[in-house]
Order: structure tokens, then sequence, then C-alpha cells
């Protein structure tokens, strides 16, 4: 599953010495949202786990496979139909053998919505 550039845009990218900052912006008309949930639009916390994926592959230029994950909070839902940019926040480590490891947060506005600590692997 694919979801930069249709469920969300990437408006600004930054990374120094293995930090991605980047600002997001969704795509509320997007289909996912006629059944998560109807009337009621949030982001999955599948798609918000992808973003982060697919952020760190965007910068890294690998493909990843999440291989394990050990922390993960949902602490807010995002509501798409609010048009507020969702912040990124990524640190990460491709040094170590058993894989890339990486702790995130996406925050919307002062709310963090997800706290994320996991290690992915190149495919």
């Amino acid at each position: 599953m694919i979801l930069k550039d249709d469920f969300y845009t990437i408006t600004q990218l930054t990374e120094e010495d293995y930090t991605i900052r980047a600002m997001l912006k969704l795509n509320p008309g997007h289909r996912i949202f006629e059944g998560h949930f109807p009337g009621q639009p949030v982001v999955p916390g599948v798609c918000m786990i992808q973003m982060i994926k697919e952020i760190v592959e965007t910068v890294t230029g690998k493909s990843l496979l999440l291989k394990q994950s050990d922390h993960i909070k949902f602490l807010s839902v995002i509501n798409p139909m609010e048009e507020k940019p969702v912040n990124a926040s990524v640190q990460y480590n491709d040094k170590r053998e058993e894989g890339m490891h990486i702790v995130a947060s996406l925050h919307c506005e002062e709310r963090i919505c997800l706290k994320f600590k996991a290690v992915f692997v190149a495919i």
C-alpha cells in the first residue's frame, strides 16, 4: 500500500544527522475515509505507521519492511477535515546489523497523535 501523493503529500522535508522532519497534508477526499468512519473521518492507525515508513523510504532511498515494533501508542485521532498539517519527526539509525531502528511521532499542532518505535529491514 502506497499512500504518498494520494492519501497525503509531503509539503516540507528536512533531514539532518539522522533526524527527519516532515510536514504532511492529508487528502480529506480519499476513499479510505468513506469507511473510516462515515461522517466522522479519522486517519487509521495503520496509515499513520505507513506514512512514517514512506517518509523514511523517501529520505533513505531504501524499500523497507517492518520487522519489529515494541512501542506503538495512538494518543489522539487525526481528523483530515481539520485541514491542519500533520508534522512528522523521525530519528533513525541504519548502522545496526538487525535493521534500521526508528523513533517517530506524528503531531497535529501541539497535540501528539502517534509515538512509535520500530525496527525496519531493507528489502
